[in-house]
């Protein structure tokens, strides 16, 4: 009773507080001042969890006493994703949602509502995972917390629909803007990825919020992530860079499909804990082998802009065998194909994290392999700081399908933007290569196989909102192929369908009949015994997958002329899809999404 009666009272207070805005501020004001409030929760947020991991680091590495190796590269990022496992299913009940695919999601089908725990969720998983040696990036997990703040204010404040997906999209922004203190990538990167179809205005919002992120952010580390000094381009170097641009567009695809194959077989794994510990120690165990591929990995790029290319040696059993160049190239080369697979065994196997980091890592070590392998022969002298950086955002922009993001990303965390003309081949050589071989990004290719692409076109989207399955029938009557006609007659009597179908052993889908191709057979008695269903029978020449989305339905309509479909899951009939309700249902979701962007 006494928390029902707090509960009434706050809201009571919350419709007070809506009553004096509609009054006295107006709604545009009202979106600014939310998007600023946004960025500030947000730039906290981001604050947490750095804090999180650092203390988790610093604890383990300079508190706990084991020997380096055994411990630090092999148990503690197989804990970490334990631990992080079981938050996950005690405090979640096994729901978290990984990724910001999750976040494309829930704005094409659920009007841009986020749950509440995804508000502090991945914060508190991703910051064990991290911390504790995941092969992971930080940055998908705050995006997914400021899009999830920024969500459910709107929620708290009944913005639309519209209104509510803006600031969304101001919580990832704030997020990036704050993780990485760029707030104009941070901008960037939420219209790029995740407001496709917002016009200019909608800037306004979303560079309020990034910059109030990123001064909070600025706040508490004042640093610059990198450190880039470097001379200027020269034309002759375009021609490498170019070249760079097409190895970083493979690279990247071969980051999609590894991560989505992994993940893949992964789930095949029913148990949380088992599949924790495979992948733990698999994880563990690569790591003990590569120890660049502990952690973020940002020490380590900071080292390779520095010139410091020993650091890739440092705690390796193959620092043994000498520091010489063909031993780093080598080892870089070998890093650069293995840290999609550390971090696709850090997420896929319970941990969170994301694979923005790994995609920054990884061009840097491709452009270090590059730019050193090339330099080695003699024939060139290219900046190695400068393919670097500019690969970091080729592999960032194949990876993400975000170009744009790629090139402002870099520019600002390094302070590089004299090499702006470089990072923009780069980045469009590897956005062609990419978008050439994989259509999809990361972030969307999980999405597509549901039929969940291009959410934010209107009509593709209300289509996509529809869920198909509802929309099944199952026929009261269904028929024998060896069913005399005289049976069917008797059927058709008690029954005011149109469609039956015909099924065999094990409901086994072998045609359907059309009352309309044999009415004229209805009224002729002498047939009655002499004709059964298989002699006029026939099958459509589409069916419907148990899986297809509505749009792949529809479709499949449209290219029969067809106004009934049967449903198949395999061969099992499952039941019909009508036209007339596909498009009713259409019609009622595009009028509930008329009046939520009004």
């Amino acid at each position: 009773m006494k928390y029902a009666t707090i509960f009434d009272a706050l809201q009571g207070l919350r419709f007070q507080f809506l009553k004096w805005r509609i009054r006295n501020v107006s709604k545009r004001n009202f979106l600014l001042g939310l998007s600023v409030l946004t960025g500030l929760v947000c730039g906290f947020a981001a604050i947490l969890l750095k804090n999180l991991v650092h203390f988790i680091q610093d604890y383990l590495q300079y508190r706990v006493q084991f020997p380096y190796h055994t411990t630090l590269y092999f148990i503690f990022p197989m804990l970490g994703i334990l631990l992080t496992a079981l938050l996950v299913k005690r405090l979640l009940k096994g729901q978290l949602g990984r990724g910001l695919s999750p976040i494309i999601e829930n704005i094409a089908r659920k009007g841009s509502k986020i749950e509440q725990h995804k508000t502090w969720s991945h914060v508190l998983t991703s910051g064990v995972t991290a911390g504790f040696g995941g092969s992971a990036g930080l940055e998908a997990p705050i995006v997914v917390t400021g899009s999830a703040i920024g969500s459910n204010l709107g929620i708290l404040a009944h913005l639309n629909y519209r209104e509510r997906t803006l600031l969304l999209g101001c919580g990832a922004a704030a997020g990036i803007s704050a993780v990485f203190n760029c707030p104009i990538a941070g901008v960037i990167f939420a219209f790029e990825v995740l407001l496709e179809g917002f016009s200019v205005p909608a800037f306004i919002p979303l560079l309020l919020s990034s910059a109030t992120a990123a001064v909070v952010s600025r706040f508490f580390f004042a640093d610059r992530l990198f450190y880039l000094i470097t001379d200027n381009w020269t034309v002759s170097q375009l021609p490498f860079y170019t070249l760079l641009g097409l190895a970083c567009g493979l690279v990247s695809v071969y980051m999609t499909r590894s991560t989505l194959l992994i993940e893949g077989r992964f789930k095949r794994w029913k148990s949380h804990y088992r599949k924790a510990l495979g992948g733990g120690a698999l994880l563990g165990g690569l790591i003990f082998l590569l120890p660049t591929l502990y952690g973020e990995g940002y020490t380590l790029i900071q080292a390779l802009l520095n010139g410091e290319y020993a650091l890739l040696l440092r705690n390796s059993l193959f620092g043994e065998m000498g520091d010489g160049g063909m031993m780093l190239i080598l080892l870089a080369g070998a890093t650069v194909l293995m840290k999609v697979v550390a971090t696709s065994l850090t997420i896929a196997s319970g941990g969170n994290g994301g694979i923005f980091a790994p995609s920054l890592f990884t061009g840097s070590l491709l452009g270090f392999t590059f730019s050193f392998g090339l330099n080695s022969t003699g024939m060139v002298a290219l900046p190695i700081a400068s393919f670097v950086a500019t690969a970091m955002a080729g592999v960032l922009s194949g990876v993400v399908h975000a170009p744009l993001t790629g090139i402002f990303l870099i520019a600002e965390i390094t302070g590089g933007y004299n090499l702006f003309v470089p990072l923009m081949i780069v980045s469009a050589s590897a956005f062609f290569v990419s978008r050439l071989l994989e259509p999809y990004s990361v972030y969307t290719n999980r999405l597509a196989r549901k039929g969940i692409v291009g959410t934010h076109q209107k009509d593709s989207a209300v289509m996509r909102a529809i869920r198909l399955k509802k929309l099944i029938r199952k026929p009261e009557y269904t028929l024998r192929q060896d069913m005399p006609l005289g049976d069917l007659v008797k059927i058709v009597e008690q029954s005011h369908i149109n469609h039956y179908p015909v099924i065999g052993a094990d409901k086994q889908f072998l045609g359907m009949v059309e009352l309309d191709r044999i009415r004229d057979l209805l009224f002729r008695v002498e047939l009655y015994e002499t004709k059964n269903v298989s002699e006029f029978m026939f099958f459509p020449s589409e069916t419907i997958r148990w899986n297809d989305s509505a749009e792949s339905a529809f479709h499949k309509f449209e290219k029969e002329g067809e106004e009934c479909l049967p449903v198949l899951d395999g061969l099992q009939f499952k039941g019909f899809v009508f036209k007339s309700e596909l498009l009713e249902s259409y019609r009622h979701k595009l009028i509930r999404q008329s009046r939520e962007l009004s």
